[in-house]
This record gives C-alpha cells, sequence and structure tokens, in this order.
C-alpha cells in the first residue's frame, strides 16, 4: 500500500492510499474547522453547518443527496470533533468519481434554505435533549467543561440550546467564509482508488478556490480543573475524573496510552479486574488517554450506585496510587501489543486508512509510515510508564463530572487528597 500526497496551488491538498485487492474506497474531506475554533456566540455552528451540508445544494435536494450515493449502494455521512469537522462516503470503485462529486457539491454549493435551517434547528435541539437524556454522553461534556473551562475547547460540540435557536444563513455563511478556505481542507481516499483520477476532480472542483486569510489563532489549551456535580434521580451514578496529558504531538502521548491501556483498557486492565471482577462495583469502568493540538486527557469513567459511589472512587484512586510503585513489564508488553493490534487490525479498513491520512496531515503536514507508530510503541518502558504514572499520582490539577444520584460522592478535594496521601 502506497501512500500519494498532491496539493494544488491553492494549498488544497490530496492524500490516496491505494489497497489491492479491494472492490469499494472511502473518500472524504476533512476540514481543519471545529468546535474549538468557535467564537463563544459561535458555539455550536460547526456542528450546525455539518448537518446543513446535507439539506441542499444548488444542484440536488436534501433527498438527491442521499439518493445518489444509496441508489448505488454506498452510505454518506459527517461528523464535527473539537478539531476539525468530516464530510466522508464509502462506495465501490466505480463510483468513486460521484462520491467526490457529491461531497464537492454539498461543501461547495449548499443553499442554507430558510426553510430546511429551521427543520435542521428543529434536529439538533432534539439531538441536544438525547444528549441530555443520556448520562454516559453528558457526563464527558461536562467534564471537558471543568477541565477548560471559559475556552472554545472546553465547550460543547452542540452548542447550547439557546444559541442554536438563534443562529441564521449569515452565521453559517460567515464561518464557511472564515474556515472553509482550501488550505484547511483536506481530500483523503483509501482503498480502490485512483490518485491521479482523484487529484484530476480536485483541480477541476476546488482548483477555483482562491486561498482565504489565515484562521485566527486558536486559544491555548489551559487545563484548569474542578468539579460538575448534577444530581439526578438516575440507577446509577456516573463519575469521570480526568488529569491532564501530552499532546498529539508529544512522544509521551504514547506512554499515556500504555498506562491508560494498563490501568483501564481491557478486561485485564487494573481497574476492571479490581472494580468490576474482584468487587462487583460496576458494569462499565474503562481508563483512555486522548489528545489534541496543546494538551490531552487521561480520563477514566465508571458507573455504578449511589451506596457505591464512595468505594468505587476510592478503589480508582488506589489503582493509580499502585500503578506508579508496581506497574510491571508483562501489564506494559500487553497494553504495547493491544495498542498495535488494535491499530493495525483497524487499519484493514479503508475508511480507518483514510481517517488516518486527514489526521496525521492535519497534525504533521505528511503521513509517516504505520512502523514508526509500532517504534515509538515499542520504546515505551515499564520506566517510562511509572514515571508517567507517578506524575499522574502526584494530581498537581484534575476534573470531575458525577451524573445521577451523586449525594455520597466523595469531593474532587478529598479525591486529590487520597491521591497525595
Amino acid at each position: 500500500m502506497t501512500v500519494r500526497l498532491h496539493t494544488l496551488p491553492n494549498g488544497f491538498r490530496v492524500a490516496t492510499e491505494h489497497m489491492p485487492g479491494l472492490q469499494s474506497a472511502s473518500i472524504g474531506i476533512w476540514v481543519m474547522a471545529g468546535g474549538r475554533h468557535e467564537r463563544i456566540e459561535q458555539n455550536g455552528i460547526a456542528h450546525f453547518l455539518e448537518h446543513m451540508a446535507f439539506k441542499g445544494t444548488e444542484r440536488r435536494s436534501s433527498a438527491q443527496i442521499a439518493e445518489a450515493i444509496e441508489d448505488v449502494g454506498g452510505y454518506i455521512n459527517a461528523y464535527t470533533s473539537r478539531e476539525m469537522t468530516a464530510y466522508y462516503a464509502r462506495v465501490l470503485e466505480a463510483d468513486v468519481p460521484l462520491a467526490v462529486d457529491v461531497i464537492a457539491d454539498i461543501l461547495l454549493n449548499p443553499v442554507f434554505d430558510a426553510g430546511e435551517i429551521e427543520v435542521e434547528r428543529g434536529v439538533i435541539l432534539q439531538e441536544i435533549g438525547q444528549s441530555l437524556d443520556t448520562p454516559d454522553d453528558i457526563v464527558f461534556d461536562w467534564l471537558q467543561e471543568v477541565a477548560y473551562p471559559d475556552q472554545p475547547i472546553g465547550r460543547t460540540i452542540l452548542g447550547p440550546a439557546e444559541r442554536v435557536g438563534a443562529f441564521g444563513r449569515d452565521d453559517l455563511a460567515g464561518f464557511v467564509g472564515e474556515h472553509y478556505g482550501p488550505g484547511q481542507m483536506l481530500l483523503c481516499a483509501a482503498g480502490a482508488v485512483d490518485h491521479d483520477v482523484l487529484c484530476r476532480m480536485a483541480e477541476d472542483l476546488f482548483g477555483h478556490l482562491p486561498p482565504v486569510s489565515a484562521p485566527q489563532l486558536l486559544q491555548p489549551a489551559r487545563f484548569q480543573g474542578g468539579e460538575r456535580r448534577e444530581t439526578k434521580a438516575l440507577e446509577q451514578v456516573h463519575f469521570a475524573l480526568a488529569l491532564e496529558g501530552p499532546n498529539y504531538r508529544d512522544d509521551e502521548i504514547f506512554v499515556a496510552q500504555v498506562y491508560a491501556n494498563a490501568l483501564g483498557g481491557g478486561m485485564s486492565s487494573r481497574l476492571f479486574q479490581e472494580v468490576r471482577e474482584k468487587r462487583g462495583l460496576c458494569y462499565t469502568v474503562f481508563a483512555q488517554a486522548g489528545a489534541y493540538e496543546d494538551t490531552g486527557l487521561i480520563t477514566l469513567y465508571a458507573g455504578t450506585s449511589a451506596e457505591q459511589i464512595g468505594e468505587l472512587a476510592d478503589v480508582t484512586i488506589d489503582e493509580m496510587k499502585r500503578a506508579a510503585g508496581d506497574i510491571n513489564e508483562a501489564e506494559v508488553t500487553r497494553a504495547k501489543v493491544q495498542m498495535k493490534a488494535g491499530m493495525l487490525m483497524g487499519l484493514e479498513s479503508p475508511s480507518n486508512r483514510a481517517e488516518r491520512l486527514a489526521r496525521m496531515l492535519s497534525i504533521w503536514g505528511r503521513v509517516p509510515a504505520v512502523e514508526e507508530a509500532v517504534e515509538k510503541i515499542d520504546a515505551v518502558s515499564v520506566a517510562r510508564v511509572r514515571a508517567f504514572a507517578e506524575r499522574m499520582a502526584g494530581g498537581a490539577g484534575a476534573a470531575m463530572a458525577l451524573y445521577g444520584p451523586a449525594d455520597r460522592a466523595p469531593t474532587l478535594q478529598a479525591l486529590q487528597a487520597r491521591l497525595a496521601a
């Protein structure tokens, strides 16, 4: 499999990875604009814009957009994250040109019809309501908010209902004008794709776009931490704890991922074995390491009963402390093997390959060989993981979110004191 890159004169980039033996391809355009690129009065507009892309263009109605792809057996979708927005499709090899044309159409020619804006506003308000009814989703939004208060990176991607309720056509068009320039777009495709054909299509469809002024610099993330506790009569208390970790350009991200995997990444992890298997305190418990351009989070989550939240929180802290002193070679090796296997298995999917192309280009401006990531994972030693675990156990800053019958849950201050003891 060979990665090929091409940049048009206006800055629009094309990346492809041909995967022999496949009869389908995943194609998408990733825009380097997400939730953290919004000003406070725009919070939620990147996601609103993602929805509106499918609501009609100058050439196709909303139904025709869906039919164009589904009539050939493919699918089309989109997502918004804090640092990018993606519009992508999966189709058979013969229909790759069609998919590129449809994605280009929804990005370049949206009509932002007033009636459709009102319809989609209702859909998004329902989505916000659904998230509020999904405790193990909303608790992570609250965790992000208390980790990064009063900052774009800490705000919800969906936006508050009152702002979503006020967005109009000019707001949507304004965000496109600010952030949807050719230098902020990546056309990435993997599977049964022809690089030269895609480059010619990109030139025809996007080559005329004038470069836009560089977007305003991102507000640097400042992890501050804090606690949010929302009491509600639910069956469980949803408990989420976060500490600041490395950003995605820091080689320590691989150490952080090994640490999180060993602590709570699978059935053999410390938290799963101690909290669930030995004590029966919960059904779900995990730890994960996430990263952004200038910060990262080590996040732990579990759901348990009101009567057991105190014990669960204390045991979680104790396992974090214990890892700093006795995490061993077998655990680190297992975590590393799991990471490598997960990465390599995932890359058997053209969708994951295309996603990787976009992510690597956005981070590094190039697409490193998979072997580079494998080497960096292999280079993680027990000593490095213990040193990282010790920094996490130092608990200099932490964020916590609780949702449900949380009256008996310990405070963040109490957990930090236990961590430092």
